[in-house]
C-alpha cells in the first residue's frame, strides 16, 4: 500500500538524541493520518482514496509473546516500520501492515486529530498494564503530551482524584483543562503537598511520563502500599534506579511496571475513543506547522516550553 501522508505528529521520542542517533540517517515520524494513493492487487479491505491511519510496528500474532498478550515484545513488531517514515510525502506499507495495522478513519475525525491514535494507543496499553480502575487515586508526573493523554484517559476510567505534576506553569494549566482535579509544581516538596491535597492519602497509581531522575525516585515516595508505579517514559540509557529493597517492597505489595508501544487492538480502541469523542484532543494541538518547518517543530518539542502537540501539515 502506498499512502500519501496528510498530517503527522512529532513525538517526544523523535527528539531524544540517544534514541535517534543510532538510526541516522533515517526518516523519522510514526504518528500519521493519510490517504491511500495505491493498493496492491490483493488488498480487499481498503481502496484508493480511503482516509487511514496505520501502526508503524505490527506483531506476528503467533509467537509466545503475542499469544500471552505481550505483543510489543514480539520480534516481528520490532522489525517492522514505515518505509521511509512518517515525515515524508508518501510512505509504503508492507503486506503485514496492510493485513493488521491499517485503520479507516471516520469522516468526523479530522486528520490533525487522527495523528493522536498512536500515542493514545500507547497510553491505553500503559494504563491497562497499571490496572487502573474506577475510583483509584492517580498521580501523573510530567504533564507533556503523554501526561495529558493519561489524565484524559484516567478521567474516562472514572479515577479520582487525578493529580498532575510538572515544572512548567503552561503544562500545569493544560493538565487542569485536561481534567486533573489538582496540579502541583514539581520540586522538593510536591510529595508532601500531594498528601496535604488528599488528606494524607497516597496514590493508588503513579504514572511517570518523564525520564527525570528526581521524578523516578519521587514516584516511589508517593505511591500507596498495594499501589502501582507505571514508568511510561524512558530514562537516560545509563540510569540505574536506586532502590532500598526492604523499604520499597517488603510487605508493601508494590508493583513497578513499564509499558512500550501498542498493539493493533490498542490502536482500534484508541480510534474508537477519538471517533466517539470520549477523548478530546483538539485542545492539545499547540502548533500547526508545514512539513518544511519540521526543524522548528523539533526545537519546540525539545525546549518543552509553551508547546504541546506539534502537528505537521504535509500539503503546505
Amino acid at each position: 500500500m502506498l499512502v500519501r501522508v496528510e498530517r503527522s505528529g512529532i513525538c517526544g521520542s523523535d527528539v531524544m538524541e540517544w534514541y535517534r542517533r543510532p538510526r541516522a540517517p533515517a526518516v523519522l515520524g510514526h504518528e500519521i493520518a493519510g490517504r491511500i494513493a495505491a493498493c496492491g492487487k490483493n488488498v480487499r479491505a481498503h481502496r484508493e482514496g480511503d482516509r487511514i491511519t496505520a501502526a508503524h510496528h505490527v506483531p506476528c500474532n503467533a509467537c509466545q509473546f503475542c499469544r500471552s498478550g505481550h505483543h510489543t515484545l514480539c520480534e516481528t513488531l520490532h522489525r517492522t516500520n514505515f518505509d521511509p517514515g512518517g515525515f515524508a510525502e508518501y510512505l509504503r506499507l508492507t503486506p503485514l501492515h496492510v493485513d493488521r495495522g491499517v485503520f479507516s478513519l471516520p469522516d468526523a475525525l479530522p486528520d490533525e486529530e487522527a495523528v493522536f491514535v498512536e500515542p493514545l494507543a500507547c497510553a491505553l496499553r500503559g494504563q491497562r498494564r497499571a490496572g487502573l480502575r474506577e475510583a483509584q487515586s492517580v498521580v501523573v508526573v510530567g504533564s507533556g503530551m503523554a501526561g495529558l493523554l493519561h489524565v484524559k484517559l484516567a478521567r474516562v476510567a472514572g479515577a479520582a482524584p487525578i493529580v498532575a505534576v510538572d515544572v512548567h506553569p503552561f503544562r500545569l494549566d493544560a493538565a487542569r483543562h485536561a481534567g486533573a482535579d489538582a496540579v502541583l509544581s514539581a520540586g522538593a516538596e510536591w510529595v508532601d503537598q500531594f498528601r496535604e491535597t488528599t488528606g494524607g492519602r497516597l496514590a493508588d497509581v503513579v504514572i511517570v511520563c518523564t525520564g527525570s531522575e528526581g521524578a523516578l525516585t519521587q514516584a516511589l515516595r508517593v505511591v500507596a502500599p498495594g499501589g502501582t508505579v507505571l514508568f511510561f517514559a524512558p530514562a537516560a540509557p545509563a540510569y540505574a534506579l536506586p532502590l532500598q529493597f526492604n523499604e520499597t517492597f517488603w510487605r508493601t505489595d508494590l508493583t513497578l511496571t513499564t509499558s512500550y508501544g501498542a498493539s493493533p487492538s490498542d490502536y482500534a480502541e484508541a480510534l474508537a475513543l477519538l471517533g466517539t469523542r470520549q477523548v478530546h484532543v483538539a485542545d492539545m494541538i499547540s502548533h500547526r506547522l508545514a512539513l518544511s518547518e519540521v526543524a522548528l517543530g523539533f526545537r519546540l518539542v525539545t525546549e518543552a516550553g509553551a508547546s504541546m502537540k506539534i502537528v505537521l501539515d504535509h500539503n503546505e
